[in-house]
């Protein structure tokens, strides 16, 4: 087990699975042509996106993401108040808890930010050149040697002013019971630059008896059955709650604040906020 990217109790044959009702294979298979089509043109136009201003990258690619989750007939739900206008100087941390590949495009439809992702998503189809174009983090699940390398890169991003999106879990977990602790590495980063950590609850709701199983990507799932799963499942609706910022000082240290970070996630699926805004 690493200590930067530990294993999750979920299987594939345990936690991944829809049950509710379901697309004819034609539907599902015009949606994840439709998908992959947005997800390669994200890919082509990547080389232009730097060209732009801050203001328009972050609209552009928030528009992309949205569409590609769209494009998969994935809803998306979103409780709470995004952050709106000029980044904030240093960044900001986004973290959230983490269920599905879905989660990525996810935050960044919301929150256009550098990711934190493990080093094997750079060899994925399609995703992994686009996650590297993009200035995707990559850290080495394997090496803890390279982790007070990988705190160091976050926090210079912060510090240069980029948002810092990561999964402090360090692993996928199905969604259906609280999932793993979150780990402190990351929060260390927000501290060395005196960042803001923006906590972000992600959850899945189907029509049928299981709620999260047809987004769950755990285990030695393959990317290609999630993919079908994800097409084939009717009234999949990924819920995106954004929670109150917390100053990188509102604890003694890193695990404090990935403490914080965590209680707020974990106490919002009893507490949802009121208003809505539906894309």
């Amino acid at each position: 087990m690493s200590a930067w990217l530990p294993a999750a109790p979920c299987t594939p044959q345990r936690c991944a699975g829809h049950g509710g009702a379901s697309r004819t294979p034609p539907h599902a298979a015009l949606l994840l042509l439709t998908g992959c089509l947005l997800t390669l043109l994200g890919v082509l136009a990547l080389p232009l996106v730097p060209l732009l201003g801050t203001h328009r990258r972050d609209r552009l690619v928030s528009g992309w993401a949205y569409a590609v989750v769209r494009g998969f007939g994935v809803r998306v739900r979103v409780t709470g108040r995004p952050a709106g206008g000029a980044r904030p100087r240093p960044g900001e941390l986004v973290v959230a808890n983490h269920i599905s590949w879905l989660d990525v495009l996810l935050v960044a439809s919301v929150f256009p930010a550098r990711m934190v992702a493990k080093a094997e998503i750079r060899h994925w189809p399609l995703l992994g050149p686009l996650a590297a174009l993009g200035g995707t983090l990559f850290v080495d699940r394997d090496r803890l040697r390279t982790l007070p390398g990988s705190v160091r890169a976050m926090a210079g991003a912060l510090r240069g002013g980029s948002r810092v999106a990561v999964f402090p879990q360090g692993s996928t977990w199905c969604g259906r019971g609280p999932g793993g602790p979150f780990r402190p590495a990351a929060f260390q980063a927000a501290i060395d630059a005196g960042a803001a950590v923006r906590p972000v609850r992600i959850s899945y709701r189907t029509t049928g008896p299981d709620e999260a199983g047809a987004a769950a990507f755990v285990g030695d799932d393959p990317l290609t059955a999630s993919l079908w799963r994800v097409v084939t499942a009717a009234g999949l609706t990924a819920e995106i709650s954004v929670l109150p910022p917390l100053p990188a000082g509102s604890g003694p240290g890193r695990r404090a604040l990935a403490r914080a970070a965590q209680r707020a996630v974990d106490s919002d699926s009893a507490n949802r906020p009121a208003a809505s805004v539906h894309h």
